[in-house]
């Protein structure tokens, strides 16, 4: 991906922002209603499904490398032709008619000198494909965790409990951030993640009230596993921002990919064991509009969604886009209404 300049990477990375907040909050809303009226609760399914999803970057990014080496001899080819000409037009100026060989190897010597500097930053700076795939595969059990303990928590309170709760990943991401040297620790920061912590204490004592205590007995429970995922959430988020830096040092597609293979590969086990302990048993869902509802959840609310989170978090920074996605609030009070 190549760079953009930076006032123009904030403002792209802030709508895209917004198109995660209307995308997660949607998202959220089908879970919830996948795990009550349907009766289907199965978070860890759910967000296996989702994450899996992930590999068909792959294709896309086999696709792109494929036509890349396709198609690299043309520039190649145009780059020697431009030296030739350069070459031509010096010895015609030389209105001697003696060939300056010094000037001719000077140029080109600098010439090339500067275009190899430049390559090696370019090469330096990029990650390449075997780092790409190690830090997909390092963060996918990061990744899977936040998503998955999200998920479950819409099992046991409601969406806008939830949403609030999970804002709260702005103050794992600040102090986090600030320890990594990815966040700068001020004043006006940490007044905007207070506001957001007022909304844990106006939940944890007013947010339960005697209606939802009654259809929702363990909302106490949902509530600790959104403030898990908070936590979770600002851990990934600050650890992507320091070993990625820019969005066009990483090929977004083949870490994605990388991320949906590892679930797939590794998380599987996750099945036998919550199965045979009696905590998720395995049950597939048994209607076409449950599964065109988790299909559209896993390709939208996932395959999507992060994607266009992952470039707003690097054209910006993990704070930025954590205290943004605190807009998922009114959105999900309106919602519960």
């Amino acid at each position: 991906m190549a760079a953009i300049p930076t006032p123009a990477r904030h403002t792209v990375g802030l709508f895209l922002l917004l198109g995660v907040v209307f995308i997660w909050v949607a998202s959220s809303f089908l879970v919830s209603n996948l795990f009550g009226k349907l009766e289907y609760n199965r978070p860890f399914f759910i967000t296996y499904l989702n994450t899996s999803t992930f590999s068909l970057y792959l294709v896309g990014a086999y696709a792109s490398r494929v036509w890349k080496s396709r198609h690299s001899t043309k520039p190649a080819q145009r780059k020697r032709s431009r030296s030739d000409d350069n070459t031509a037009l010096l010895l015609a100026d030389n209105t001697s008619g003696e060939v300056d060989t010094s000037v001719v190897t000077n140029t080109s010597d600098d010439v090339s000198s500067r275009l190899g500097r430049a390559r090696l930053e370019l090469i330096q700076s990029k990650l390449s494909v075997r780092e790409t795939v190690l830090l997909g595969t390092s963060f996918c059990g990061l990744w899977f965790a936040a998503n998955v303990t999200q998920n479950a928590s819409l099992a046991y309170t409601t969406v806008a409990n939830s949403s609030i709760l999970c804002s709260t990943s702005g103050l794992f991401t600040l102090i986090i951030g600030a320890a990594a040297g990815v966040e700068t620790f001020n004043g006006m920061r940490l007044a905007a993640v207070l506001v957001s912590v007022l909304g844990v204490y106006s939940i944890m004592k007013f947010g339960t009230d005697e209606a939802t205590s009654t259809h929702m007995p363990l909302s106490w429970l949902g509530d600790m596993l959104a403030l898990l995922s908070a936590a979770l959430y600002g851990c990934y988020t600050t650890l992507l921002k320091r070993r990625i830096g820019d969005e066009s040092r990483l090929d977004t597609p083949l870490f994605f990919g990388a991320v949906g293979l590892a679930n797939i590969l590794l998380l599987w086990p996750g099945f036998i064991v919550l199965h045979y302990t009696g905590i998720e048993t395995f049950r597939l869902p048994h209607s076409g509009s449950m599964w065109l509802m988790i299909i559209v959840n896993a390709l939208i609310g996932t395959f999507l969604s992060d994607y266009l989170w992952l470039l707003a978090m690097l054209m910006t920074s993990p704070l930025v886009v954590t205290l943004g996605l605190s807009l998922t609030i009114p959105l999900s009070m309106a919602g519960d209404i």
